[in-house]
């Protein structure tokens, strides 16, 4: 018995020590960003850091603006093009595939999560790039654009980041799916309805928190991705408003120029991964709200 009980401590120990570091490796990147970025953000003001339309580092302007609103185009447009396909796909996987053709499926949703975002960004500038520089072409011909694009844009951008959060929304909606009970698909079959409108009436309603909470996730994927985006999205500091140009992103921005950047240069892009750090921050935080308000339900 005492040598169970030194086990249990021992153990304790572990597992406190484990969950210390955790928070310490947690408050040491706040610690160095805040302390890094916000005297950055003081030197340049921070409303003309974060609504400057110019950034240029030679000159000393430093506004992110276009990288924000480039960074949520991108975003935008990974949930436009994802959630709907994650989701049918969930649908599928768990009210109508068949057993035979489940394990591969569940494999493959599986696999896309575990391919290198380098991957995803090779197949987007040898593939896509390409077909959308095509498109554009033929927009341009018929009269409805002016500039075509060379193929690396924010709809280029979306697409590929469209690939790379459906695995984070199809298994949180599959499991959401899975966990709502089975009387409430069946009482809605024994009183007359279809099988498509309990499924999108009653199951997916039921499962709200958990689709919601793949989405808020998906978003966090897409507006911190890096490597894929940078070789696809053009990385050009400019508003606009046309999906088949190129734009540059928060996290493009920081490691394009961290490489070089000093003095003020290298605490603006701190700084950035500082205004960054808070998008990410609020998101978690919306999807600590969800599971909360799931857990009251």
């Amino acid at each position: 018995m005492k040598s169970k009980a030194l086990t249990e401590k021992i153990m304790q120990g572990v597992f406190f020590i484990a969950a210390c570091a955790s928070i310490l490796a947690v408050a040491l990147i706040c610690i160095f960003l805040f302390a890094n970025g916000i005297p950055a953000m003081r030197e340049i003001g921070f409303v003309k850091f974060i609504t400057g339309e110019v950034w240029r580092p030679s000159s000393e302007q430093y506004g992110i603006l276009s990288m924000i609103v480039g960074s949520l185009y991108v975003t935008a447009g990974a949930i436009i093009f994802g959630v709907p396909i994650g989701i049918l796909t969930s649908v599928f996987m768990a009210m109508y595939c068949p057993k035979r053709i489940y394990k591969p499926l569940k494999a493959a949703t599986e696999l896309l999560a575990g391919i290198p975002s380098v991957i995803y960004g090779f197949f987007g500038l040898v593939v896509v790039v390409p077909l959308i520089r095509e498109f554009g072409t033929t927009l341009r011909r018929i009269g409805l654009v002016d500039n075509p694009g060379n193929g690396n844009s924010i709809l280029t951008a979306s697409l590929i980041l469209g690939m790379m959060i459906l695995p984070t929304i199809i298994g949180t909606t599959e499991s959401a799916m899975r966990a709502v009970p089975t009387h409430y698909y069946e009482g809605s079959l024994a009183l007359g309805a279809t099988k498509e409108r309990s499924i999108f009436r009653v199951i997916i309603p039921a499962a709200k928190s958990g689709v919601i909470a793949g989405i808020v996730l998906g978003i966090g994927r897409a507006i911190g991705e890096t490597m894929a985006v940078i070789m696809i999205v053009g990385n050009q500091a400019r508003l606009t408003t046309s999906l088949l140009d190129g734009i540059r992103t928060l996290t493009g921005n920081i490691v394009i120029e961290m490489g070089y950047a000093t003095g003020l240069h290298r605490e603006a892009l701190i700084a950035t991964g500082v205004v960054l750090f808070v998008f990410i921050l609020i998101i978690n935080f919306s999807v600590a709200l969800l599971k909360r308000g799931a857990d009251h339900e």
